[in-house]
């Protein structure tokens, strides 16, 4: 993945143009439902030519409202059909060294800091439920683990975008 950006403003100007305009919107919902959408036919989807929509999507990376493209794994794929969310409460002095935990265990596939009674939200992928506690073992010294498997996904993962409204679609 490529790096990260931020953003200039949510709906900021680029070279004068409006950057979230109905265009841009458009882009942006047809490469969330196929990222790797050729620029011809991303162009024929949102109406323009194809130069136009590279210049635009580049437009979209360079203000990093598009950070990248990344791949989606199936961890049930390679052997790990388990997938649970544990919540991390710290002990005293323990906050950096549960996050540069976190980085070291290949098991966690995302890490939050969040608010709340708990600092960290960790989503880890294991072969199976008894491995939940070799890697419980790993955090335990540094602070309070609470545990919830996935039981199933009626919403997976998707990109946060801007809606579209009637007229744009």
């Amino acid at each position: 993945m490529s790096s990260i950006r931020s953003p200039k403003s949510a709906e900021g100007l680029l070279g004068g143009k409006q950057l979230l305009d109905r265009v841009n919107r458009l882009i942006l919902a047809a490469l969330a439902e196929d990222p790797r959408l050729s620029s011809a036919e991303l162009a024929r989807r949102v109406g323009m030519s194809a130069p136009a929509v590279r210049e635009r999507v580049a437009r979209l990376e360079q203000a990093g409202v598009i950070r990248g493209y990344q791949l989606d794994v199936d961890p049930a794929a390679i052997g790990l059909p388990v997938a649970a969310w544990i919540r991390i409460r710290p002990g005293p002095g323990q906050l950096n060294r549960i996050a540069e935990l976190a980085v070291r265990v290949p098991e966690v596939s995302e890490c939050h800091r969040i608010s709340g009674e708990d600092c960290f939200l960790l989503k880890v992928h294991v072969p199976d439920v008894g491995s939940i506690e070799l890697l419980l073992d790993q955090f335990m010294p540094y602070g309070q683990t609470t545990s919830s498997f996935v039981v199933s996904t009626p919403v997976p993962p998707r990109p946060a975008l801007p809606r579209l409204g009637a007229a744009d679609s």
